[in-house]
């Protein structure tokens, strides 16, 4: 059993507290924070003391009370290095915003912005209008609305035009999108009845005008951006579905998910369907993502028809779906890029990500094998530089492959364990790094590492312990 006076030797809070080092913390976090970390450290090395442990100095437990209050104080949303090889990771984020869009972005979380102001009129203006013409003008639509996300904009353009009512969609666009989220439950929650027509593979127009009835409130057309359906497969084209539509009386909407304004195959990428080919096919609404293609903020932005969106816009649930002044200010310094796009590549993160060349990816792999085999020198695996190939994203073309090239850590002999082991300790770095472990190895992709972050990756190396 402990004895009462091992207990006894444990420093009093006040006695901690009044060390110069403590006195430090306090300075940089509070009182009452790293009171209460004093406490808790206080009660581990109690715990720790009647299991048997000998009772710690003043210097190790005042170690301890640094690194607690270091974990107290982290943020929760850290920067990573995104080595998995998917350059468009929904768990981290998606696009990283290129600089114009974080000196907007700061800019308006700084200072008053006109919000819903309008400056020529000293009246209430709209926030929409911050983007409106430019989406309009790089769409080609009459009018435009912004809201959370993409699924959001689906549920509003439901909610709005459908409740109660038809809506026919091609059952092999019945997608489910990331955490478990299916277009029939958007559409049930909307309030909108699914009518499916047509099979998994194949759909043909005669399906859509065989489902329609006087309780039918629109034709849909959802874009698998997240999945692809080869060999037997046919689907209508969407000038079909529009002209279809409209002999009836009926709106033609388009949702498209992950969604870019620019003709990707320019810069030798997969062609992805544009808001403007959608809006010349005769589409009367479009949705698309602002964080995936489109290299911008998260946002569900809704183009098309003057009087559709207007209906939408006096929907009620706007304004729960509404975005704020940050998410509008990164959104327009994104758009106005895409107004030159002879240097788009360039200037968007994201498309510059997607178009860097491989043989400047296995440049960087060369500059950093050095510091990553000094840094895993002491564990039994080897290091190897090796062509990747990289995903543009799960939920966008992620079927499509870039040539990339990392670093492929493997382990030497039967140990087992050793490469969860140090994917573990690459977490733990100041600045997590990401990888992925696939057929028997640890992969770092580097095609996510701009030239500027090299020197800190190389640094923060020498912190890793595994």
């Amino acid at each position: 059993m402990t004895k009462p006076s091992e207990f006894s030797r444990l420093p009093a809070v006040a006695r901690l507290l009044a060390d110069a080092t403590v006195s430090s913390l306090i300075e940089t976090h509070g009182r009452a924070l790293v009171t209460a970390a004093v406490r808790d450290t206080l009660a581990q090395a109690r715990e720790a003391v009647r299991a048997g442990a000998p009772v710690p100095d003043q210097a190790t437990l005042i170690e301890k009370l640094g690194a607690g209050v270091a974990a107290r104080t982290r943020p929760k949303l850290r920067a990573v290095f995104n080595l998995t090889g998917t350059v468009l990771h929904t768990n981290l984020g998606r696009a990283a915003l290129p600089e114009e869009a974080v000196e907007a972005l700061v800019t308006a979380a700084c200072n008053p912005c006109a919000l819903e102001y309008d400056l020529d009129s000293g009246g209430r203006g709209d926030r929409d209008d911050i983007v409106n013409e430019l989406v309009c003008e790089l769409t080609g639509a009459e009018a435009a609305t912004v809201v959370n996300n993409n699924a959001a904009a689906v549920f509003l353009l439901l909610n709005t035009l459908a409740p109660r009512k038809e809506v026919v969609v091609s059952r092999g666009e019945l997608i489910e999108i990331g955490g478990a989220f299916r277009v029939p439950d958007i559409m049930q929650r909307a309030g909108a009845k699914l009518v499916e027509v047509g099979t998994t593979n194949r759909t043909h127009l005669k399906d859509f005008k065989e489902a329609i009835t006087p309780r039918t409130a629109l034709l849909m057309k959802v874009h698998a951006s997240n999945y692809a359906i080869h060999g037997f497969t046919h689907a209508v084209p969407e000038s079909e579905l529009a002209a279809l539509a409209h002999a009836h009386g009926l709106p033609f909407v388009v949702d498209l998910g992950s969604g870019t304004l620019a003709a990707l195959e320019r810069w030798g990428l997969p062609h992805e369907p544009t808001p403007r080919e959608n809006i010349l096919a005769g589409a009367d609404l479009v949705t698309f993502s602002g964080d995936k293609l489109l290299g911008g903020p998260q946002a569900g932005l809704l183009v098309g028809r003057q009087d559709l969106i207007a209906r939408i816009k006096k929907n009620p649930l706007k304004r729960a779906l509404r975005v704020g002044k940050l998410t509008l200010a990164a959104l327009e310094a994104v758009l106005r890029l895409y107004r030159d796009p002879d240097r788009l590549a360039e200037r968007l993160t994201t498309l510059c990500q997607l178009t860097r060349p491989e043989a400047q990816i296995r440049a960087a792999c060369a500059r950093l094998l050095p510091a990553v085999q000094a840094a895993l020198a002491p564990l039994p695996v080897t290091v190897e530089i090796v062509p990747l190939k990289s995903q543009i994203g799960s939920g966008s073309l992620p079927v499509d492959r870039l040539p990339s090239a990392g670093f492929a850590i493997r382990s030497v002999g039967k140990k087992s364990g050793i490469l969860n082991r140090i994917e573990a300790a690459l977490r733990a770095l100041p600045r997590p790094v990401i990888g992925r472990i696939d057929d028997g190895a640890l992969l770092l992709d580097l095609r996510c590492l701009a030239p500027g972050e090299e020197a800190e990756f190389a640094d923060q190396l020498q912190a890793f312990a595994c």
